[in-house]
């Protein structure tokens, strides 16, 4: 193609001047020399095409020879003639066809088509409103009356997007003719370039959106802006800024930046990655795509398609990779910072895996990373080919029409991403050899025999086929042809079938299935051995115990360490009377469930059950709920109350030997305020200058002049608030204002909130799973005996891991809940296989100070994590020698003990494959039987000071009993199961050795000792029991409450003992220790006290010393603090924070009472007998409902001493009714 074209002559020139509305094109015609690039370049350039629209052009020169690329006067197309020679193309100068001087569309206006080439298309005139009928030729062309100028005018969302191609001249011609000049040109006056010799520029039509009135904002929304701006700012520093306080405060900070950082890498980098692939095959997609005219309906409709999509097409190209990669890496990379830093601080467990030779630590830290990392590739190689794939399909590249093709370039794509696909698909078929070794089966968890003989090598096969069709399909890519991947395909889905399903399924079922005991006894041996090691269960003394049934005289001499301990008061019932006797005050309360634990006083290790009085703002009145109130004056609870476990006074009631406000007993000193509980308010604003006149409400105190005492914080507990930019942090945060404005809020004062101990150590440790219910403790906690004792929380924390291999799963959740309830833990994952307890956490109650005891060294997963969280952990040997002996096995990892060793007790694989000697524990027998929820509620471990056969002295335990598994009704002991609790060994940071020493008690299979539901079932059919039980729940408004039922090793046999409370059925509700019912072998004790009950079982004289021989409990030191009080529910009697608040009235003081035995009724013919049962009968139980109804008066009157005499009247009563009772059967 010649660099020059014939123009029109001088003749000519003058002609059009004479007629001046004659209409002119220029034509560019087609030559050999220039590439379809460079024409769309040119256009682009020079004429301020779309890419679209000069791509239209292009391909209309190139597919007819010729094409219009502008009209007008004919000078103008003179200087675009001269033009187009500059850049080496072929062009002339026509008149306009079927246009004369009067042509419809001469004055059209150029506005409206300077906008519709901007779209990248060309609409008819008659589509804008008002504006006149355009020729058909204008249609067709898309062809304005003006130039296509570009420089000056903002560019719009639909033109380049790509860097354009460089001038091959090295000058600009546009610029010279006064065209638009480059794509990109500097924002000056269309009219500023210069003239060239065949013409000069045109001036610049002004840009009408940037001289529009309305379109800048304007003072009010600039404010509005900023306004919004900071308040997005406030919000999002009030929760993240508070955290970082909460952490620097409490010395964990390193744990939040850890977390975040990390977190925030994986987000960065997984962004990144899914932006980066799909972002690259979308702009790869469409850079190659060919150009072409539609030739059919199906190319007709795409390119309407992509006429839509074209002015979104930059939205998209950048908008779609970019939402991709926030989900996916918000949702499926960043939650994964725990096991990217596990894998980053591993610590190898010194246990091979029996199968592959490899150590346990890389399943545990390795293998869950390589999976998260996998998983995450292969939806970034989906989306990014489904991306590509869509945008090859949209401009052609792909075509499924009557003549379906892939261009070059989506064959290319979409074999390299085909490639990647299978690569990564044989990379998780590797990886998942190894995670056949912990798997769940439906006998053992772990590779059977089908497992590693099939499954495993059919795996590796895979994976060498996915490998080698990913390499057919990057060989594709030069052969030009589908054939060897698609056979590929075939042949590996053919593949997955025959080697992935079908062989393996054949070898189950004609290999395995019928010699399943002997081929999978090898690995059922693995399972074993493993499950064993993961839960800490490879060191169980097991021996067998042949219990006898017969009762003797004398026979629990032997054991009167383990009959001394035997607790009579069940800290699940008692709560209600530890609220009546030692409430105080309706604003406070104590826990549910209470807690037993052990304390040495005077050298004498007592067993206890403690409870801490904590703050219960439900119990103010409405008038009191107010802001001040709560959050400001009301902060903290006051001191612990104990009792004896093993004894009670002699009205049933507890015997406390600590409590009352102020606190006293033989506890000693110690701090009694409970900033931190499990009740206490969201948030307190303490501390600060009080100057001189403390607002806190400490305790109430009669002689007081405003009836209470007020107190000031004095620790370190919360962030400081003193500042304005904290106190707007947190007013943000916790929606209350006056936070900001509160005059309460001085110099100094802190904000406590998260004081919840459980949920306060789950942040600083979001690593560990934690029991939910923390137990309390009042220790040395400094070992300093000049110092105040403190009141601590004791929580156990656990690591766990799902990917022991050959260990068992269990559900944590599901193992460790039973009758009291679901298992309230934090963390838990859905199943795990491995659980150690590897620390003790310790949370101060008034300062909320959290400490974090190492308690299994030699754990490599708490090793690992002490590395990723370095002085987060303290060392167990800085624990002082107070808080070791308080210290205990977790009753939470016995509970999954227990659970596996019910299977695994049983160590041969044949054995264990038939199952026949599994167990179970078994159901609580004290709940309401219900066929339906057989196994639902299975009764709670006991925390119990016994001497087990064989040791050498009795030690805190804990303990469980077994029955027959299956689906049995038979309820026989199996076994007896306990763990040393005791850890104190009088030295600082060291702990017992005996300490986590498990016992398993094996009895013979012929046994036939009574398991608890048979002996519940003797208690419940007993016709001595049954009577009393009856008298005592007959009684109007009266209701009968069986306690724990205590199982205990003594005596060469098992012991039962079972306490029985009587409460009110309606109105004030406390349970009284009433009875005691004792079982041994097939014989029933049942007496007011435990000595008596012995004696009936051991023939009148067991042996045993009991806990009420021992404890006076009418004399335990904190009686005389026992108050009554209103229930909680009623309002009135609460201090407020006016100090002028008028004085409580004093508690009065309970009598000294004597022996817990039936004394003479108050009426006169009480005692004597008429000699007819039925009138003794009756005249008894109307003795015992005026004695009822005499002591619930005495106990709203708050009078103690009237309220021992109607109990004792009432002993009596019930005494003679049964007495009349046994007389009636004769």
């Amino acid at each position: 193609m010649s660099a020059s074209a014939p123009v029109s002559s001088p003749e000519t020139r003058t002609e059009d001047r004479a007629v001046p509305l004659r209409r002119w094109c220029t034509v560019v015609h087609d030559d050999p020399v220039n590439t379809m690039d460079y024409v769309v370049w040119v256009f682009r350039s020079y004429f301020g095409f779309s890419r679209h629209l000069a791509e239209r052009r292009m391909m209309q020169v190139h597919t007819t020879g010729r094409a219009v690329v502008s009209r007008g006067a004919r000078e103008r197309m003179e200087v675009d003639v001269t033009a187009m020679h500059s850049y080496g193309l072929r062009a002339t100068i026509e008149p306009e066809a079927g246009d004369g001087d009067d042509a419809p569309g001469a004055s059209n206006d150029d506005a409206s088509r300077e906008e519709r080439v901007r779209g990248g298309f060309h609409q008819a005139d008659s589509s804008r409103p008002g504006g006149p009928a355009r020729s058909r030729k204008d249609k067709d062309d898309g062809t304005s009356d003006e130039p296509r100028r570009r420089a000056g005018r903002r560019r719009t969302d639909d033109e380049e997007d790509e860097p354009v191609l460089g001038n091959p001249f090295g000058f600009d011609p546009a610029a010279l003719f006064g065209r638009g000049g480059r794509i990109r040109p500097p924002r000056a006056s269309r009219g500023s370039a210069g003239s060239g010799s065949g013409g000069s520029s045109r001036p610049a039509r002004p840009d009408r959106r940037e001289h529009e009135p309305g379109r800048r904002p304007g003072p009010l929304m600039w404010t509005l802006i900023i306004l919004f701006a900071l308040g997005a700012v406030v919000v999002f520093l009030s929760q993240t800024w508070t955290e970082v306080l909460w952490f620097n405060q409490l010395g964990f900070s390193r744990v939040i930046w850890t977390q975040w950082i990390a977190s925030g890498v994986l987000f960065v980098i997984g962004f990144l990655v899914m932006f980066g692939a799909v972002f690259a095959a979308m702009t790869t997609a469409y850079r190659s795509r060919e150009i072409g005219l539609p030739h059919d309906e199906a190319t007709r409709n795409l390119e309407a398609y992509r006429t839509a999509v074209e002015p979104l097409r930059r939205p998209l190209v950048w908008g779609v990779p970019a939402v991709l990669g926030l989900l996916a890496s918000l949702w499926e990379l960043a939650p994964h910072w725990r096991e990217i830093l596990l894998a980053l601080h591993s610590r190898p467990f010194g246990v091979s895996d029996p199968q592959f030779g490899l150590d346990v630590s890389f399943y545990v830290f390795i293998l869950p990373v390589l999976n998260v990392v996998m998983s995450y590739l292969g939806r970034v190689v989906i989306f990014a080919g489904v991306a590509s794939v869509i945008v090859h399909y949209l401009y052609g590249g792909i075509s499924v029409a009557r003549s379906p093709h892939f261009t070059r370039a989506a064959r290319v794509h979409l074999a390299v991403f085909l490639a990647l696909f299978c690569l990564l698909r044989g990379a998780g078929y590797w990886l998942s050899r190894y995670s056949a070794l912990y798997s769940s089966n439906s006998k053992f968890d772990g590779a059977g025999y089908t497992d590693v003989n099939a499954v495993i090598p059919a795996n590796a096969i895979l994976a060498a086929i996915a490998v080698a069709i990913a390499v057919l399909f990057l060989a594709s890519v030069r052969a030009r042809s589908w054939k060897l991947p698609v056979t590929g395909v075939v042949v590996m889905v053919v593949s997955a079938l025959l080697i992935g399903l079908a062989y393996p399924a054949v070898i189950q079922k004609f290999v395995v299935d019928p010699n399943a005991q002997r081929e999978e006894s090898q690995y059922i041996d693995r399972n074993i051995k493993a499950t064993l090691a993961a839960y800490g269960l490879d060191g169980v003394e097991t021996s067998n115990y042949a219990a006898v049934t017969e009762a003797t005289a004398g026979q629990l001499k032997e054991d009167a360490e383990s009959t001394t301990s035997i607790r009579l008061l069940d800290p699940n019932q008692v709560s209600p009377s530890f609220t009546q006797f030692q409430q105080n005050k309706q604003y406070y309360g104590f826990a549910n469930l209470l807690n037993v634990d052990r304390y040495r006083v005077d050298g004498v290790s007592r067993d206890t059950v403690i409870a801490v009085r904590e703050l219960n703002l439900n119990g103010l009145g409405s008038g009191q709920s107010t802001w001040i109130n709560e959050h400001t004056v009301y902060t903290h609870g006051y001191g612990v109350v104990t009792a004896y476990g093993n004894t009670a006074r002699t009205d049933g009631s507890p015997a406390f030997w600590e409590g009352g406000i102020p606190s006293s007993g033989d506890l000693g000193e110690y701090e009694p305020r409970i900033y931190f509980g499990q009740s206490s308010p969201s948030y307190s604003i303490v501390g600060g200058d009080d100057g001189g006149s403390p607002h806190e409400l400490d305790y109430p105190d009669d002689a007081a002049p405003s009836g209470q005492v007020n107190t000031t914080f004095a620790g370190n507990g919360g962030p400081n608030v003193s500042n304005p930019l904290n106190r707007l942090l947190y007013a943000v945060r916790f929606q209350e204002m006056n936070i900001l404005f509160s005059q309460e809020v001085r110099a100094g004062s802190q904000i406590l909130y998260d004081r919840n101990p459980a949920e306060r150590v789950s942040k600083v440790a979001p690593w560990l799973t934690l029991d939910g219910s923390p137990y309390p403790a009042v220790v040395d906690h400094d070992g300093d005996p000049s110092t105040p004792k403190r009141v601590v929380w004791i929580l156990d924390g656990y690591t766990t891991t799902n990917n022991y291999p050959y260990s068992q799963h269990e559900s944590l959740e599901e193992t460790m809940s039973e009758a009291t309830g679901q298992a309230n833990l934090l963390g838990a994952p859905e199943e795990s296989n491995y659980v150690r307890n590897s620390v003790k956490a310790v949370v101060d109650a008034y300062d909320g100070s959290v400490t974090l005891y190492e308690w299994d060294e030699n754990d490599p997963i708490l090793a690992a994590w002490k590395a990723v969280f370095p002085g987060s952990v303290t060392p167990m040997s800085q624990m002082s020698a107070d808080l070791m002996a308080h210290m205990r096995y977790p009753e939470d990892l016995f509970k999954v003990q227990r659970t596996i060793l019910a299977s695994y007790h049983v160590t041969s694989a044949a054995d264990f494959y038939s199952g026949g000697d599994f167990w179970k524990v078994p159901d609580d027998p004290t709940r309401d039987s219900d066929p339906s929820q057989v196994g639902e509620s299975p009764q709670a471990p006991y925390y119990l000071t016994l001497q087990m056969p064989g040791q050498e002295s009795a030690s805190f335990s804990l303990s469980s009993v077994y029955i027959p598994g299956g689906s049995t009704g038979r309820n026989v002991l199996t076994g007896f199961l306990a763990v040393d609790s005791e850890t104190n060994s009088g030295q600082a940071g060291v702990r017992n050795p005996g300490y986590g020493r498990i016992r398993l008690l094996e009895l013979p299979r012929s046994s036939n000792v009574p398991g608890p539901g048979q002996v519940q079932n003797y208690f419940n059919s007993s016709t001595e029991v049954s009577q009393v039980l009856n008298v005592l729940g007959g009684l109007q408004g009266s209701q009968v409450i069986k306690g724990n039922l205590l199982t205990l090793p003594v005596g060469g046999g098992l012991l039962y003992v079972q306490p029985v409370y009587v409460q009110s059925s309606s109105g004030t509700q406390y349970p009284l220790l009433r009875k005691v019912l004792v079982a041994f072998g097939d014989k029933v004790g049942f007496a007011d006290t435990l000595s008596e009950a012995l004696n009936q079982v051991f023939g009148g004289d067991s042996g045993a010393t009991t806990g009420e021989e021992t404890v006076d409990g009418d004399a335990a030191a904190a009686n005389d603090t026992s108050t009554t009080t209103a229930p909680s529910g009623e309002e009135g009697g609460g201090a407020s924070a006016a100090p002028t608040q008028a004085p409580t009235a004093q508690a009065t003081t309970a009598p000294p009472t004597a022996a817990r035995t039936p004394t003479a009724a108050a009426s006169p013919t009480a005692g004597t007998s008429t000699g007819d049962p039925q009138a003794d009968l009756d005249a008894a139980l109307s003795d015992a409902q005026t004695a009822k109804t005499d002591a619930d008066q005495a106990m709203r009157d708050g009078d103690l001493a009237k309220l021992g005499e109607a109990q004792s009247r009432l002993s009596d009563a019930v005494d003679r009714a049964i007495d009349a009772q046994r007389r009636l059967k004769g």
